[in-house]
């Protein structure tokens, strides 16, 4: 199962990039755990410099930004 973890302090931003990521997953009929990571300690342990940041499977793929829902699907069917 793919894991989407949304890292931030819980912003506007975040809300939205979490939203996004939802919606996402709800288009391609993929079965994915999507989590909010607001924890500073976590934050900062992932090395993550710049919130919003959105990790799939453990990888960073956006950092500092709020992808779009189409870009999050491509991102989830490369």
């Amino acid at each position: 199962m793919t894991k989407i973890e949304i890292i931030g302090t819980g912003c506007a931003k975040c809300k939205r990039l979490f939203t996004n990521a939802e919606q996402a997953v709800k288009e391609l009929k993929i079965t994915a755990e999507v989590v909010k990571v607001e924890d500073i300690d976590a934050i900062v342990d992932r090395g993550v410099m710049m919130t919003p940041a959105l990790f799939i499977n453990g990888v960073v793929r956006a950092e500092g930004r709020i992808p779009d829902v189409n870009e999050i699907k491509k991102m989830l069917t490369e």
